[in-house]
């Protein structure tokens, strides 16, 4: 068994919490190649995205509470075998209602490994060294769906859109065969909830009312909502509008994510200088430069596949530096119930996120603009939203004096 407290089980939560944005990322190649496929307009194809968020944001609900009964590692495995056969069965899909339909099971399925992932870190850490860990977590996850569209498109050149799912369901019986054998159970026995409905509607209250927590999960939806409006909207601008290669997608792809890796690797060097409310500050301002620069380039019309990736990449590494402090912040009240409390952050987080998916497809005209709009637009309402609510009510134990040691 692994110590909870080692960097290996700091690298298989990160493996678990991983599956979602691989569940996203691996197969945005083959958007275009599955519009062709099924004869499905691009709004149809992208609600395979917004979809699998909202099935993603609506399990939380349901496998966070159950966790905080019954441990993590249980529902954690049960989750990661659902993901594994729903994905089996999006590889055999013969429609794309069948494809709709296996994508929303994939997600019920993979919500498990994020939500558990993140409770798991705050089960171990305190809340200031869960702020660090999280970096680390992110910046080791990241990896994953940096190499992702590389993957996705060699697989889709190889052999096929199939073989893009079936690779996901056999990199989720992986994690789920290493947390069966080798995690131990990171819940302290002393916090096990009830599963009465009572009981589970105050937890769920409680935490919904703590001002602390609106701050902090409002600012990490709206930040992530301009991430994946650039995932719904990536393949059909960089492949369709300008003329990139699948395979080559991955590359861009690639670039894009180093900004992401950057950010996190900056967070949890510098974090033991400054204080996580300083690092969310920087990496708030960072995103509204990149997405500003965005919008500014697709309205004057520079259509270029530089105008795209070199803003997105500053974008990213804001929010590298956003996300690990916005999660560690929006659970680090609750150590006693950080499953629903996680559950609760990430229903806020997907369920805004599917509908900036929605949006970008619905209004897509072919070019970058809605895709920059809705990019830059995230980015400044997730600046007004820290100095409206995290300014005013920070998380216990995040303001501390930064450690010069």
């Amino acid at each position: 068994m692994l110590q909870l407290t080692s960097l290996s089980t700091t690298i298989l939560l990160a493996a678990a919490v991983a599956l979602g944005p691989l569940a996203t990322d691996m197969y945005l190649p083959a958007l275009p190649e599955l519009s062709h496929a099924f004869t499905a307009e691009t709004g149809q194809i992208q609600l395979t995205l917004s979809l699998y968020m909202a099935g993603f944001a609506f399990a939380q609900l349901i496998c966070g509470p159950l966790a905080d009964r019954f441990g993590r590692k249980p529902i954690m495995i049960g989750g990661l075998l659902l993901f594994a056969l729903a994905s089996a069965g999006c590889a055999l899909a013969e429609s794309i209602d069948a494809l709709l339909i296996c994508r929303f099971l994939q997600a019920l399925g993979g919500s498990a490994g994020p939500v558990l992932g993140r409770a798991a870190v705050r089960d171990i850490h305190k809340p200031r060294d869960a702020a660090r860990i999280m970096a680390i977590l992110a910046a080791i996850m990241a990896i994953a769906p940096a190499l992702a569209p590389t993957l996705g498109g060699v697989l889709l050149a190889g052999f096929g859109w199939p073989s893009i799912f079936l690779a996901l369901a056999g990199y989720a019986l992986l994690v789920c065969a290493i947390v069966a054998f080798g995690l131990p159970e990171p819940l302290d026995p002393a916090y096990r909830q009830s599963l009465r409905s009572a009981i589970l509607a105050r937890n769920y209250w409680t935490v919904l009312c703590d001002h602390a927590f609106q701050g902090y999960a409002l600012t990490n939806a709206l930040i992530f909502s301009g991430l994946f409006a650039f995932l719904s909207g990536a393949s059909f601008v960089l492949i369709d509008f300008l003329g990139v290669t699948p395979s080559a997608f991955g590359a861009y792809f690639s670039v894009m994510v180093c900004g992401y890796i950057i950010g996190s690797f900056l967070t949890a060097r510098m974090s033991r200088h400054y204080t996580p409310d300083q690092l969310l500050r920087a990496g708030l301002m960072i995103s509204v430069v990149g997405g500003g620069m965005m919008a500014a380039l697709a309205w004057t019309e520079v259509f270029t596949k530089t105008a795209v990736i070199l803003p997105q990449t500053i974008f990213m590494i804001g929010v590298g530096m956003v996300l690990p402090q916005t999660m560690a912040g929006a659970l680090a009240p609750f150590p006693h119930m950080a499953g629903s409390a996680s559950a609760l952050f990430g229903f806020i987080q997907m369920g805004a996120a599917a509908g900036a998916g929605v949006l970008v497809g619905h209004l897509h005209n072919g070019t970058s603009q809605v895709m920059a709009t809705v990019i830059a637009a995230c980015a400044v309402a997730s600046g007004v939203a820290y100095l409206l609510c995290i300014a005013r009510y920070s998380a216990p134990g995040l303001k501390a004096a930064p450690s010069h040691g």
